[in-house]
């Protein structure tokens, strides 16, 4: 499963899901489904947003193990 740290950082950048879409090329219900963990962003689109947010795409998503779940 896919985890994400994306409304954090969106929030620390001072920007709402409608400007964080534009920046990144999506639209606000993209990054809205992104932030609730319904949609895994290509690996384009992470790359963009690492970029926007000036850091490397680990610091916003990671992959949670399955066996990580049960624990």
């Amino acid at each position: 499963m896919l985890k994400n740290r994306l409304k954090e950082r969106r929030v620390a950048l001072g920007v709402n899901q409608q400007e964080l879409g534009r920046l990144a090329g999506v639209s606000r219900q993209t990054i809205s489904l992104i932030e609730r963990g319904d949609y895994s962003p290509s690996v384009t689109l992470a790359l963009t947003l690492a970029k926007i947010f000036g850091m490397a795409v680990e610091d916003i998503f990671s992959l949670e193990e399955e066996n990580d779940e049960k624990q």
